[in-house]
Order: C-alpha cells, then structure tokens, then sequence
C-alpha cells in the first residue's frame, strides 16, 4: 500500500482543489451569502470579509481552441489567470476588486462575442448533448437546434424580465445524455421507425447474443433471412432506443421522415418552496427543419411567452403549471392535446420518493 501511495499517474482528472485561485481556498466553506448584482453578475461575501465578483459568460458546448485562448488571455489580465466552466457550459470569470469588475465587464463587452447573463429570472445556457457532429443514435441536431432557439430567446438570457429561472436542455435521443428528465423546457430527439436490418452484412459485422441481449424491451430474436444468420425485430414491442444500433452497425436507426422532435416541460432538480419534478410531454412531434428548426423555435418562445404573462414571481413551469391544471396549459399556450399525452406505460412507477420532502 505504501507503495501505491507514492504512484503517479495519468489515470483521471487532477484533484479538483489543486486547480483553485486562492481567494477559493482561503474562503472554502466560509461563504456567508451572495447576491444577483446585475443579470450574470454576482457578489459573494465570506465571513472572512472577503468579496468575490463572478461574472458568467454564456459559452457553447462544441468550442474551438481559438475560443479558448480568447477567454483564457481575459483571465490572465483580469483573474489572475483563474476562470471556470460551469455545467451548462458558462464561462465564470472571478475577481475581488471592485474596479476591475467593470474593466472586466467592458473588454467582454467590446468582444461581441462574450454575452453576459444566465442568472436569476433568466434563460440559462441550455447544456445539449452531440447531436449529428458526433453520436451514433441521434434522431436530431444538438448545436444547430440550441443555436435556433437561443438566437430567438437571446433577449431573455441578459435580462431578469422572466417570473423564474428557465432551464431549456436537449437530448438528441431518448437514451438521454442531456437533462430533459428534469428541466423546465426540454428538446428530445425522437425515432418514430424500427431499425432497419441489414441482412447480408449483419452476421459479419455483430455478435448476434449481444445484439438481442441488448434490447431493453425483447424485441429482437434471431433468423435466418435468405440463407443469412440474421435477426428480425417485433415492432410492436420495439421503443426505437437505438441500443441495438450501438451493439450492431448493421442495424441502423436514422430516418429522414421518423425522426423528429419531442418537446417536454415543468422539471426541475431545485427542491426550494416545492419538491423536484420530472418533465411531462407537451408536444409529441416536430419535424426536423434544418438548419433553422423554426417550427421547434416558434413552440419553445410560446410556452416561454405564456409562462412569463401568467405565472407569479419565484414560481418555475412546473409549478405554475400545476397551479392552473394541465388543461389551462393547453388552452392558453395553444398546444394541441391528443391521445399521445396519456401516460399508459403498464411499468410507470408512480409512487417513486424523490425528494426529502416528506408528508405523514
């Protein structure tokens, strides 16, 4: 063991407290409170005295090194050399005098490409997974989708003119990288058709057990399809996951005319005035519309519209929704309601604990 104690190693990440400026070490577990000075600009105040100024930068997921550099020479005039990333991919630059807040403000400012905001009763940075840049089962875009909808939302991310905060996340399938389990709005890829088998190359490119191992719902058993050892897939029971698809390659899943867009609405993770909440569907189906989704945009600004009109202040969707009833959702965002909305799924657990708030 002694041994292994004095190993160095490449395996992992560093310890995240090695990477900390020194104001975050001095002040660790000593911070009192902080507050929204302006939309993407906060005041942190330790019970050492100290006053920590965080600006947060909205930045994408998919970053060229030249974007990088570019925050990198802001932190080193400014920070101290010091920023951070946050999970839904902001950047937060850090700085304890007060004077070099607004020469920080000013030079991302004159950057144009540097947008502050994403605080309070904003639209935050939706965090989206890859989309076609990079993974295999994807029914929808990522970035391009994002980039649509937040060119539309831009004014509600520098403001505070919502009732709350609004989380928007993608996931461009169902096996959901992203956090549309639980975010107030959320973009889901959707596969509507089973994959297609290629017979002829199936048995030369997969291992058949594993393929059939694969399928979460029993789907898939094997054949033998024109001399070939193959496999074939029970539609009714197929729910167009892909997991087959990532076992075997001769199995692929993308269609131009089954995938498609779900929209999801009224989760969230925070558990403050009322308890977390999975999001619930809204929309069934949009097709896809590249490069500019406008379908999907139009359906995203109006739940947000109607929301900021009729919700009351601190209160998030999910909550304002559960206030006036799912059927006033319908009627007042103009959403259509159909037999796609009802939850008949035979395994649904709905007495599922999830949350410390408890009731006896």
């Amino acid at each position: 063991m002694a041994d292994m104690a004095e190993r160095i190693t490449d395996i992992g990440p560093p310890k995240y407290d090695e990477m900390w400026p020194d104001v975050i070490k001095d002040n660790y577990g000593k911070w009192l409170y902080h507050e929204i000075l302006e939309p993407g600009v906060l005041m942190h105040v330790s019970e050492t005295g100290t006053t920590l100024y965080t600006v947060r930068v909205g930045g994408t997921r998919l970053m060229t090194v030249k974007m990088v550099e570019e925050y990198c020479k802001i932190a080193d005039e400014f920070c101290d050399g010091y920023f951070r990333f946050t999970t839904r991919n902001n950047i937060e630059f850090m700085v304890t005098d007060k004077e070099k807040l607004e020469g920080l403000k000013k030079a991302l400012a004159e950057k144009g490409n540097m947008p502050i905001g994403g605080t309070g009763h904003s639209v935050t940075n939706i965090v989206h997974t890859q989309g076609w840049v990079h993974c295999h089962t994807p029914a929808i875009d990522a970035s391009g989708i994002v980039k649509a909808v937040m060119d539309e939302l831009f004014e509600y991310f520098g403001s505070h003119k919502l009732p709350a905060q609004v989380r928007i996340s993608l996931a461009c399938c169902l096996n959901m990288c992203g956090a549309v389990h639980c975010s107030d709005i959320s973009i889901l890829g959707v596969h509507r058709k089973p994959p297609v088998i290629e017979h002829t190359h199936l048995d030369k490119m997969c291992e058949i057990p594993t393929t059939i191992a694969a399928c979460p719902t029993a789907a898939i058993k094997p054949a033998k399809v024109d001399g070939y050892k193959s496999v074939q897939v029970n539609v009714d029971r197929c729910m167009f996951c892909g997991n087959c698809y990532t076992m075997c390659p001769a199995m692929p899943l993308a269609d131009a005319e089954g995938d498609g867009i779900a929209l999801w609405v009224g989760g969230k993770v925070s558990n403050a005035r009322t308890a977390p909440m999975f999001s619930k569907l809204a929309v069934p189906y949009i097709p896809n519309e590249p490069p500019r989704w406008p379908s999907t945009v139009k359906a995203i600004k109006q739940i947000l519209e109607t929301y900021a009109a009729d919700a009351n202040k601190y209160e998030r969707i999910g909550e304002w929704i559960n206030r006036i009833g799912w059927e006033r959702f319908f009627e007042k965002t103009g959403l259509e309601f159909s037999h796609h909305h009802i939850d008949d799924y035979r395994l649904a657990m709905t007495t599922w604990r999830t949350t410390t708030q408890f009731k006896f």
